[in-house]
């Protein structure tokens, strides 16, 4: 099938370029891009990537779904942009994989991680864009943390959480943060992630009732850190559950988590989507952001340990934020997508 990127010449963009090169099922026929408009795409990402041979003379276009030959759309817009150039690809029929939180938490509008919820796909028959349909995909810190609490939730019923994260500096785009901001720094708040994070992990585990989603009924608590690192968010999570709870028997409920991307044996699915590290100070990016066996596509979790209080939990999470938590969570929602029969080709 034929792709189009929107916003292929920022950070997220030039990723979907990297795991999209020799892809079995998806080919990349148009990039968009804003200031770059008119150059060939070597050119408008030489600071980012040495772009692969197949898209280098591909000419940078303007959004415009007039002027792109494609049958599914992966926007990594910013969101004040998606906002209003999206809704075009969706009246003129394109389906649309976005990882832009504009659209997110509509009602009619699945936010999937893969493995977590594909059942909230059915949402895309509510849409009214006739042949076009929109999907999100989550905050780059929520996929991490959802797809963890997924099998825990599901084993133990879960009632709090309380998350505090440490996200690199990749997860604010390119140029990112001032280098005399974050070095030798942490800075205690990125706006508005706290609110996306709580939001987007409710709607993720919730259940779809009917035609809608009812969200899962938890006390939700996050914490958002910048840190000096380049890539990896790394969460640390506490956890309340409804039945006893032990970090043994977690360990082997998280081991053996596998999801619809496992048993379709997705291009993109790594085998283990959760991977449990027994070693004393792990996770940690330097060592642990590319585990499994699609690099960067799996979550890992150390520390596992049980809470003072009755029925708790800590751990913590560690989550690829470009790939799993960007690009190759939606080019994986967007082989789930093909291999139920919503990607028909245009």
């Amino acid at each position: 099938m034929k792709v189009a990127i929107l916003g292929a010449t920022g950070m997220a963009g030039v990723e979907y370029i990297k795991l999209l090169e020799n892809h079995p099922w998806f080919k990349v026929s148009a990039v968009t891009g804003k200031r770059t408009v008119g150059l060939i795409y070597s050119d408008a990402v030489k600071s980012l990537i040495n772009a692969p041979k197949s898209v280098a003379d591909l000419e940078v276009i303007e959004p415009d779904p007039r002027k792109i030959d494609a049958d599914l759309v992966f926007s990594a817009l910013p969101s004040s942009a998606a906002r209003e150039i999206e809704p075009k690809f969706l009246e003129a029929g394109f389906p649309v994989v976005s990882e832009a939180s504009a659209h997110r938490m509509l009602e009619d509008v699945p936010l999937i991680i893969p493995e977590v919820n594909p059942d909230h796909l059915s949402l895309i028959k509510k849409q009214r864009y006739g042949d076009g349909f929109i999907v999100t995909t989550p905050n780059c810190t929520t996929v991490g943390l959802a797809l963890a609490l997924k099998p825990l939730m599901d084993e133990f019923g879960l009632r709090k959480v309380i998350v505090s994260t440490y996200q690199a500096v990749s997860g604010a785009g390119f140029p990112g943060v001032p280098s005399f901001l974050i070095l030798g720094n942490v800075i205690p708040y990125i706006e508005r992630e706290e609110e996306k994070v709580e939001a987007e992990a409710k709607k993720i585990l919730g259940k779809l009732l009917g035609d809608g989603i009812v969200p899962a009924d938890l006390i939700f608590e996050a914490s958002c850190v910048r840190v000096p690192v380049i890539d990896g968010h790394l969460e640390a999570v506490y956890i309340e559950a409804d039945k006893p709870i032990d970090s043994e028997e977690v360990a082997e409920v998280l081991e053996r988590f596998s999801g619809e991307p496992q048993r379709l044996r997705l291009p993109t699915a790594p085998e283990k989507p959760i991977i449990v590290s027994k070693t004393v100070d792990r996770p940690q990016p330097r060592f642990d952001v590319m585990a499994g066996s699609v690099p960067g596509m799996s979550v890992v979790i150390g520390r596992i340990r049980s809470g003072k209080l009755e029925n708790s939990l800590k751990f913590f999470i560690l989550s690829h934020n470009r790939i799993r938590g960007a690009a190759g969570g939606a080019i994986l929602t967007a082989e789930l997508l093909y291999s139920m029969g919503y990607l028909r080709g245009r």
